[in-house]
């Protein structure tokens, strides 16, 4: 199966310049740095012990940021690798002032590309973040003898059954893992089925604040735009929802007045489909990107731009998470981040993707339940709850504490090699 593996992979490289010449065109790939997925190395590793951290995108690279910035001050640790996939993720790290940490892209998954990209960088141990299983990369770690930890390691139901389909591929694949940081029980579970012998929970890294926010351009006006309306927000919302939540706000219309439901669909390029079907409701709404001033008449506001929603959780004391009704496509968004800024969180049932973390925000007191527009109205509330802001950063506090703790060890066994 590996071998089948690879010559798929090998097909894939005769048309991968015209693959990365669309992407560089439609700004998915830097057009300067995409050679770094070929194994062509501008930068040079240096001498001493190297760490290398990989994550896919923008939010596992946030995850790993308070860890990357305790090692910033380890002297043992000479130097601290990073990959990613995505060209956002390299923007974001580009943010934080590093002395000594190094940013590539991650290379393509074939024995060539890994061979070469693990001979250059000489890693002393691996640690991969969430759901990023390599499978040439894994053999060539284990082959070289250098530990492979996956670290707040993701296996959803569905991404099992793939793999269960190839057991002995999937075996021969999970084997190479050394250690395994599962974020919730249920990866713990799928885990032990796929073989992982070294399995130690500790907590979702997401947890722990993320580190970003003290460099974010934070929009002042948002709170003197809407500060003569109540607001509450729809976030991550897919087809179906925003009606759900355009009749919630007719619920809450006949008891308060000056009421805006803000939403912030998953996907923006539905805004237009989105404001149709609420105007048969005979409801007034207005786009973001209109940068109209906010009238009186106003029942939603539609937030159609990228990367605004922090923004807009910072003025909400309750937010409704999206992708969780029944007809929509299941597994709800993961609500810490408008947890930590002190909102309220509503969900419909189907949260499966992040059973762990809408368990404990229940038992604080944090998360609640609806079943329809009627029983979300009567919940939301318009006042901000700071404690819910102490109460996740204590939870995340104590992860970090015991990640790094884990992590010295491992660190500490590998320098002891000579």
């Amino acid at each position: 199966m590996f071998f089948l593996y690879q010559f798929i992979l090998s097909l894939a490289l005769l048309i991968s310049p015209l693959i990365i010449f669309i992407r560089i065109l439609k700004n998915k790939e830097d057009g300067n740095r995409f050679t770094e997925k070929f194994c062509i190395f501008k930068k040079k590793r240096g001498n001493g012990k190297l760490i290398w951290f990989h994550g896919a995108s923008v939010g596992e690279i946030l995850s790993i940021i308070p860890i990357v910035e305790k090692y910033e001050k380890r002297k043992s640790i000479k130097k601290i690798l990073i990959t990613s996939s995505t060209l956002s993720s390299s923007k974001v790290l580009k943010k934080f002032k590093f002395k000594k940490t190094i940013h590539q892209f991650y290379p393509i998954d074939h024995f060539f590309f890994t061979n070469k990209f693990l001979n250059h960088w000489k890693p002393s141990l691996a640690i991969f973040v969430d759901s990023e299983i390599w499978p040439s990369m894994f053999k060539k770690l284990n082959y070289s003898k250098i530990p492979l930890v996956l670290l707040n390691s993701r296996i959803t139901k569905k991404s099992f059954k793939k793999w269960s389909i190839f057991k002995e591929f999937a075996y021969s694949v999970f084997k190479n893992i050394s250690f395994a940081y599962p974020q919730n029980s249920e990866t713990k579970f799928y885990l032990k089925k796929l073989g992982v012998k070294n399995i130690k929970f500790i907590g979702n890294l997401k947890f722990i604040e993320n580190p970003y926010e003290k460099y974010e351009t934070i929009n002042n006006n948002l709170s003197t735009q809407f500060r003569n309306n109540k607001v509450w927000i729809a976030s991550s919302t897919h087809p179906g929802e925003e009606i759900f939540c355009a009749k919630t706000h007719i619920e809450i219309k006949k008891k308060k007045k000056n009421i805006i439901t803000i939403i912030i669909p998953r996907h923006i390029d539905r805004a237009n489909e989105i404001i149709s079907n609420i105007k048969k409701l005979n409801l007034n709404v207005s786009k973001h990107s209109s940068r109209d001033k906010i009238s009186k008449d106003i029942d939603v506001y539609i937030v159609d731009t990228f990367g605004e929603t922090k923004k807009f959780y910072k003025i909400s004391s309750t937010v409704f998470m999206g992708k969780s009704l029944p007809g929509t496509t299941r597994g709800g968004q993961n609500p810490l981040e408008p947890a930590r800024y002190g909102a309220t969180i509503l969900h419909g049932p189907n949260v499966d993707n992040f059973k762990d973390i809408y368990r404990l925000l229940k038992r604080l007191g944090i998360s609640k339940k609806i079943s329809s527009p009627k029983k979300m109205a009567s919940i939301i509330n318009f006042k901000k709850n700071n404690q819910n802001y102490i109460r996740i950063n204590k939870i995340g506090e104590i992860i970090l504490k015991k990640t790094i703790s884990e992590l010295n060890n491992l660190i500490n066994n590998e320098f002891k090699k000579t």
